[in-house]
This record gives C-alpha cells, sequence and structure tokens, in this order.
C-alpha cells in the first residue's frame, strides 16, 4: 500500500484511490449530506473502513460515510509534521527560576495517527516551543521524569517526584510546575501534600482536557497561569492550576488535598470540594480568595517523607456488597482499607464480620463518605456506633481518595495502628478542615429559573 493513503483498508481505501487522494491532501468533499472542505487524515490502524477523516478549519475532526460520498477534489497537498520542534528557553537575570517536571499527560501529548489516541509525546522543552509566551514569565529549566498516562501514575512516581522536589528545593528554584494527566491529578497532589511538608516554595501542578492540536485546547493558558503561580505567587503549597470557568477569563488554584475533578472533558473540570480555591489567576496577577495558606518563605527547609505501603486499598460500598471483598483484601496482604460509605458513613451489616476480622488482623480501617461534601459522623446512628466499635475510624472530611493517599503515607512510616491513626485525624495540609463554609458547598440545578438566569447573566 502506497505510504500516502496508510491507515486506510476496505471501502474507504478504495474511494480515495478511485479519487486520486492522498492522505493530508485538502480537500473539497461533496456528499448527499452536505458539502465539506478539510484536511484527509490518516484512519487509526483499529478503525473501521467505512468512514474517511477530515480535519476541519475550525481544528475538529468528523468521519465522512464512504456511502454518502458523490465526488472529492484536492485543492492543495502538505506534508504535515505534527512534532514541534524544542527551543532553548530564553533567559533573563531579572526573572525567577522555575523548574517544570515532565510526567506526560495532556498537556505534554499530540494526537497519534497511528491510533488516533492522545499520547504523552511532547517533552518539557517541546512545550516552550509551543508556548513562548512562558519566556515572558520566568525563566524555565525543564526535566523529563516519566512519560505517562495518569492512570499509570503511583506510589512509584510519587516518591521520585517527592525526591526531586526536596532537591530543587534544595538547590534555591524558586518555584516548581508539574505538568500531569488530569485524570489521577488530584491523587498526586494529595501525595505530595503529605510528601513534601513545611515547602517554601510554590508547587504548581498543571494538566489540560484538551489536546494541543485543537482549538479549544486549555493547555497553553494553564501553563502560562501555572508559571505566573510558580514565579510570583506568594502560597507555598501543592497547588491544582487548571481553568476557573468554562472561558479564559482566569484559573484557579486548589489545594491539593481538597481538589477533585469533577467532569470528565470540561476545561473547568476541577473544584475545591467543601472549601473555596486558594486563589485565582491570569497572566498579569494573582488573586488570594484566602488568607490561611502557607506563605513563600527565603529558607529550604522542606521535610521529604517519601514513603507509602502499597498494601492500601479504598472499597466504594454499594448494597448487598459481601464480606468476602474484604475477606479477600486481608488474604492478600492488604494493611489498610478506606471505605466510602453511604450517608455519614454506613456500610449494610452482611460486611460487619468481615470487617471485624480485618481488624483483628491488623489491618486499619478508615470511613469516608461517598457524597462527596460532608463529615463523617458515625455517632449518629447505632449503624455507625456498631463499626466504630468493631474497629473502623471515621475520617472526618478526608475525601475518599484523599484518605486513601494518606493512609498509605502513614502506613509507610508504620504499621503502628495508634501512631497512624494519630498521622491520621492530625489535620496537616487541608485535607481535614474545622468546618464546610457555606459556600463550599454549592451544586446548582439545570432547568430551575433562577439558576438560568444567573447562567444568562454570568458565566458557565
Amino acid at each position: 500500500m502506497s505510504d500516502a493513503l496508510k491507515g486506510y483498508k476496505g471501502r474507504a481505501l478504495d474511494i480515495l484511490k478511485s479519487f486520486n487522494m492522498r492522505v493530508w491532501s485538502e480537500a473539497a468533499m461533496k456528499t448527499t449530506r452536505g458539502d465539506f472542505q478539510g484536511v484527509i487524515l490518516p484512519r487509526s490502524e483499529n478503525d473501521d473502513d467505512a468512514h474517511i477523516v477530515l480535519k476541519l478549519a475550525t481544528g475538529y475532526n468528523i468521519g465522512i460515510a464512504v456511502d454518502t460520498i458523490l465526488d472529492i477534489k484536492e485543492t492543495n497537498f502538505k506534508e504535515i509534521n505534527y512534532k514541534i520542534p524544542e527551543r532553548e528557553f530564553p533567559t533573563s537575570p531579572e526573572k525567577k527560576s522555575i523548574k517544570l517536571l515532565g510526567t506526560g499527560g495532556t498537556i505534554a501529548s499530540r494526537l497519534d495517527y497511528r491510533t488516533g489516541a492522545v499520547i504523552p509525546a511532547f517533552s518539557p522543552g517541546e512545550l516552550y516551543g509551543a508556548v513562548p509566551e512562558l519566556a515572558d514569565i520566568c525563566n524555565l529549566s525543564t526535566e523529563k521524569l516519566f512519560a505517562v498516562f495518569s492512570e499509570n501514575m503511583g506510589p512509584e512516581q510519587y516518591k521520585i517526584l517527592a525526591t526531586k522536589i526536596g532537591e530543587e528545593i534544595e538547590k534555591g528554584t524558586h518555584g516548581i510546575i508539574i505538568g500531569h494527566g488530569t485524570d489521577t491529578m488530584s491523587h498526586t497532589a494529595a501525595a505530595l501534600s503529605f510528601m513534601v511538608q513545611n515547602s517554601p516554595i510554590p508547587i504548581v501542578m498543571v494538566g489540560s482536557q484538551r489536546s494541543s492540536d485543537r482549538p479549544s485546547s486549555d493547555a497553553a493558558l494553564n501553563l502560562m497561569h501555572a508559571a505566573k503561580t510558580a514565579a510570583d505567587s506568594d502560597i507555598a503549597e501543592v497547588m491544582v492550576c487548571m481553568f476557573g470557568p468554562t472561558s479564559d477569563e482566569y484559573g484557579l488554584l486548589h489545594r491539593g488535598t481538597r481538589v477533585r475533578k469533577m467532569h470528565s472533558s470540561y476545561r473547568s473540570t476541577f473544584r475545591t470540594i467543601g472549601d473555596i480555591p486558594l486563589a485565582t489567576v491570569n497572566r498579569e496577577e494573582i488573586k488570594p480568595l484566602r488568607q490561611d495558606y502557607n506563605h513563600r518563605r527565603n529558607d529550604r527547609n522542606a521535610i521529604i517523607t517519601p514513603v507509602f505501603e502499597e498494601r492500601v486499598t479504598i472499597l466504594y460500598y454499594y448494597p448487598n456488597m459481601n464480606g468476602d471483598i474484604i475477606d479477600a483484601m486481608v488474604d492478600l496482604g492488604y494493611k489498610g482499607i478506606v471505605i466510602a460509605g453511604t450517608g455519614l458513613g454506613h456500610i449494610n451489616k452482611a460486611v460487619y464480620p468481615a470487617i471485624k476480622r480485618a481488624a483483628e488482623k491488623g489491618v486499619a480501617i478508615y470511613m469516608t463518605v461517598q457524597t462527596i461534601w460532608g463529615y463523617c459522623h458515625m455517632f449518629v446512628y447505632d449503624t455507625g456506633r456498631d463499626l466504630m466499635s468493631m474497629g473502623i475510624i471515621p475520617a472526618e472530611n478526608m475525601l475518599p481518595e484523599v484518605a486513601y493517599i494518606k493512609l498509605g503515607w502513614a502506613l509507610g512510616q508504620t504499621h503502628d495502628l495508634e501512631k497512624v491513626k494519630e498521622i491520621m485525624l492530625t489535620p496537616m495540609c487541608g485535607e481535614i478542615t474545622e468546618r464546610e463554609p457555606y459556600n463550599g458547598y454549592l451544586v446548582y440545578q439545570g432547568g430551575i429559573p433562577e439558576v438560568e438566569e444567573f447562567i444568562k447573566k454570568f458565566h458557565k
């Protein structure tokens, strides 16, 4: 097969040959469903033979069913190079020195036309090639630690990141950016919040919801906001920096232990849960929304504790759950279990015997709530009191995934359950708060007149 048609097969290949078309041709296509203009893209080798893919001028891709095609004409042809060249970052003495640690994810990716998937492909140096505005903000040096999607991040990577952050703090780096995929960014943010205590500088995690080849990509603006935060912010904590509203108005800085990804594709997917964000950020300024944060300092006295017990799991309770799941975890050698229970922290009675057996074998068991917002209150009903008497410990208002991360970190330091309990229930970096503010829980219901009026007046 000609390289010009690689990836196409069957009917799609036949129709492209019949009109003497090539991949990467700019084409005018007439179909029974209308006329279309765009660039013919390679097909994924795993896809069907019934469609031809066009990239429209808007940047979006559409599939044209071959059975609807009446005519195709090539209007232009240009070989496309999707690799962004690396560029040496220009420096100046008046700007702050920032370190970008690359892990992979959509902010450091491109479209792979072999599979049609987004793959980690840009090195951190290429990020500057894509976003030259970064040079107006800071002196940026880069280091690629990993090239993985965020679902492949875990304790091994957390420990390497924490150690590297400690080294950068010791060197006198003014701020740190971590490029990370969004899917498990909150898990890594929580892990680094516990592993890097008392940081004197900002540690800013950043990603994007949409890959850099899309016109609606948030990658560039998120990176600029992260660089601004790392260089100029007074907030010396682990933060997640992502879009605030769906528009390009500003980004939000979320505390690393109170943030969650709330939508699979919205650019404004991240939200602070049970509290309010730390600040807003745009290319010109950072506006704190609160003052109870760790302030930037000139020393290098961070406490780095890169440990994690991997035999920890999280169980999402559901009706009719059976205790054999917990028994299996114990038999497999798990040292800690976090349960996301119903209501104020409840599970059904069928699981009680397994809970008791696990606690008797020295497994640390902590209860959180799957409601996302709110506190675990196990003193209210007999159910909660019975579970506590068996050894389950309520984890206050820690998010379930944060409790999982903290339990792994605590058990990485000690298997003495009393010491683990002390670590778990001692607030360290906002994972447990004294109260949930009135504006820490806001969920709007679409369709209600006053909500619709609010959306029209302001923004989504």
